[in-house]
């Protein structure tokens, strides 16, 4: 099944802007500017949206939450509930503090992984969505807090990597929405765990 709802999670306001925790809406912006696609605010579903008509003549809904990162699954439920896009047919774009910075893995199943976002959306809208999940790792210095790190913003050098990054991330998306979750996760896992050796 294709996607045809795409979320970007983040925090609203200006001081989370270039934190990690939003690097979610950084990529569903870039894709936007790319594509040329304006935000419009709807309050009745919690959220910003915007559609591409995609290549494929599929429309996508493009979402950003404007709740607080632990309260994304009420967009989510209501957005999948109004435009009648079944949980398969979904994916969630967000940070990964067990993914090292500059990587991408994709996944259809699995636990929140202490991602309040996911998991508020694992309780408001069930199993089954596609998940794209951005590397943000790992946490320096170790004892951090983890929400402060979250929430912190990125460092010059690593603000420059994600930028020159882009590009990756957003043909890495591509795939996903043209060739759908299965495809994605066999070129895009198989090549990050080359790169990190990670399981």
């Amino acid at each position: 099944m294709f996607i045809s709802l795409v979320l970007g999670l983040g925090n609203p306001g200006r001081e989370y802007a270039d934190t990690r925790h939003n690097i979610g809406w950084r990529v569903l912006d870039a894709l936007a500017s790319r594509e040329g696609l304006t935000w419009k605010a709807q309050s009745s579903m919690a959220a910003e949206t915007t559609r591409w008509d995609h290549p494929s003549g599929r429309p996508i809904l493009f979402a950003k939450p404007q709740t607080f990162m632990n309260e994304s699954g009420h967009a989510a439920r209501l957005l999948t509930s109004y435009f009648k896009v079944p949980n398969a047919s979904v994916v969630v774009v967000y940070d990964d503090l067990t993914i090292d910075l500059g990587l991408i893995k994709v996944t259809s199943r699995g636990s929140a992984g202490g991602h309040n976002g996911i998991a508020d959306i694992l309780a408001k809208l069930g199993e089954d969505f596609a998940r794209f999940r951005l590397g943000i790792g790992p946490k320096s210095p170790p004892q951090m807090d983890l929400k402060d790190f979250v929430l912190g913003k990125f460092t010059s050098e690593q603000r420059q990597q994600v930028e020159t990054l882009l590009p990756s991330y957003l043909s890495g998306l591509d795939l996903l929405l043209s060739d759908g979750v299965e495809r994605a996760m066999n070129l895009l896992n198989r090549r990050d765990q080359n790169e990190s050796h990670q399981t």
